[in-house]
């Protein structure tokens, strides 16, 4: 009885072995002879085989219609091309009669032959690829859709992940420079999309015209730019990989953190764990890769990338400078004056000339405004009678010791406003000192019936015994050689006796 391969090797056995004839197996077995032939002429079942293609006569006239279809397709969208049972619908206007099932084969036929098929390619060291994708983080109890920047080694399978709020500028430069300080270097080359960020212009299938904030980057680092044929993302495909290795294995489960840059820290470490890991078909790991890679790189330049998009404007009248559809706010002396704006993926730093005015975190919102209640705080001192109307102190909660200052001052001042603009004045103190060192001054001020700035500002001065310092001559060790005479004592006492005590 037929049962598989061990029947069919057993027949084997006995004719060739001569253990038994090919008259008494046929007997036994109930084969024909052709079967026997095929036996012992094939060491395993050859299976079945069709010498012809079986003829298609319903839809054999129909197929050069389907391949037209097909083709004409492709100047499409995806979203927008014939599918099996749309083409069916077509033939069968045009008088087809046969089912559904072999239009299906006839055009997974016709696609398979039409698929394009790629070249393996070596990949040498210090080369790049850049890509974004995209994932879902709960960020502070949020669910939200963030943006990750990678930057992939094919040589080594290195890679660097880091999540923006969005795709910009500002994260393209942040991301370039983080990746080049994770890998140790520079590579001499790098491939990318043509994204608008990158290229402001595609004059031809390998000619771009870069947008400034690219050239920016290029010229500090140093490298070489390719681009990749429009809608071939495969001359990157390196890099499409490691985005969707990054989403399915550093995205799931969905992380839950408190902001971007806790996640960056998981990332982070994630793709330095990465690097013990051994590439198939190499015998080292991809960190012992990553080091002969790195003699490859071009070094990192002295000083690091201030990945910032800069702006140069005028803060207001309400001391408010505008940077993508946000308003953030500037110490008011800088009221009308000149102001440039660094934006940084996570920050807006605020300069007048070289100094350091004003800094905020950076919105990703549209149209909010952004205050410093500090910044207002002097001209709360000239305009008293706003105190409570003042939006940018809308949403400081003070500790109840501040109301009760604020109450015993308007109440003991005789002249009208002036306990309000005292109680300013001590609002300035927070200006200098940190709110929990004012609170527990104004406390103590409190107590002791000491209420006015002067009165509370001397429990803010710290009182640091000597015995407790320790002089060091770090960096100084040159005063060791100093050699201080002993006073002499006699010279005070002439002093004294020519009557210098009175």
């Amino acid at each position: 009885m037929y049962t598989g391969m061990d029947w069919w090797t057993n027949i084997r056995l006995e004719v060739l072995r001569g253990e038994s004839s090919k008259r008494e197996v046929l007997r036994r077995e109930g084969i024909h002879w052709e079967t026997l032939k095929k036996i012992l002429g094939n060491p395993s079942p050859p299976g079945y085989q069709i010498n012809q293609p079986r003829p298609r006569p319903k839809v054999g006239p129909f197929l050069e219609q389907i391949a037209q279809i097909i083709e004409n397709d492709k100047s499409y969208p995806k979203k927008q091309r014939h599918t099996s049972k749309r083409i069916y619908e077509r033939v069968k206007e045009m008088g087809y009669g046969g089912g559904y099932t072999q239009i299906k084969e006839a055009v997974r036929e016709i696609r398979n032959i039409h698929k394009e098929v790629f070249m393996p390619l070596s990949h040498r060291p210090g080369e790049g690829q850049v890509d974004f994708g995209y994932a879902l983080a709960r960020v502070c109890g949020v669910l939200k859709k963030v943006a990750f920047f990678v930057m992939a080694l094919p040589f080594s399978d290195a890679f660097f992940v880091m999540a923006f709020e969005r795709e910009c500028t500002e994260s393209y430069w942040e991301g370039h420079s983080r990746a080049f300080e994770f890998f140790g270097g520079v590579p001499q080359r790098i491939s990318y999309d043509n994204t608008k960020v990158l290229v402001s212009k595609i004059m031809g299938a390998h000619e771009r015209k870069l947008t400034d904030g690219f050239l920016q980057l290029q010229s500090h680092y140093l490298f070489r730019e390719h681009f990749c044929r429009v809608a071939r993302p495969n001359e990157k495909g390196v890099v499409e990989g490691v985005v969707k290795f990054t989403r399915l294995n550093f995205f799931v489960p969905v992380p839950k953190v408190g902001d971007l840059d806790e996640l960056n820290k998981k990332l982070a470490e994630m793709c330095g764990n990465d690097l013990k890991r051994r590439i198939r078909g190499n015998s080292g790991t991809k960190l012992e890769l990553l080091a002969e890679e790195r003699k490859t790189f071009i070094s990192l330049p002295p000083s690091p990338f201030d990945a910032c998009r800069k702006h140069l404007t005028n803060a207001n009248s309400l001391s408010l400078i505008r940077f993508d559809d946000n308003d953030y706010s500037v110490p008011v002396f800088y009221a009308h004056r000149e102001i440039l704006i660094k934006g940084y993926v996570d920050r807006v730093v605020l300069c007048h000339g070289p100094e350091v005015v004003a800094e905020h975190r950076r919105s990703w919102g549209k149209e909010g405004v952004f205050f410093d209640y500090l910044h207002y705080l002097p001209l709360l001192e000239q305009k008293p009678g706003s105190l409570d109307y003042a939006r940018p102190m809308a949403d400081i909660t003070l500790p109840d010791c501040f109301i009760m200052l604020r109450r015993i001052l308007v109440l003991e001042q005789s002249k009208e406003g002036e306990g309000i603009r005292e109680f300013i004045r001590v609002l300035r103190l927070l200006e200098e000192y940190p709110m929990e060192m004012v609170r527990q001054a104004v406390d103590k001020g409190l107590s002791m019936g000491a209420r006015s700035r002067d009165a509370i500002t001397q429990f803010l001065i710290p009182h640091i015994s000597w015995r407790n310092t320790t002089f060091l001559l770090d960096r100084l060790e040159h005063l060791r050689l100093v050699q201080v005479r002993c006073p002499d004592i006699s010279a005070y006492r002439e002093l004294l006796s020519g009557g210098g005590e009175a």
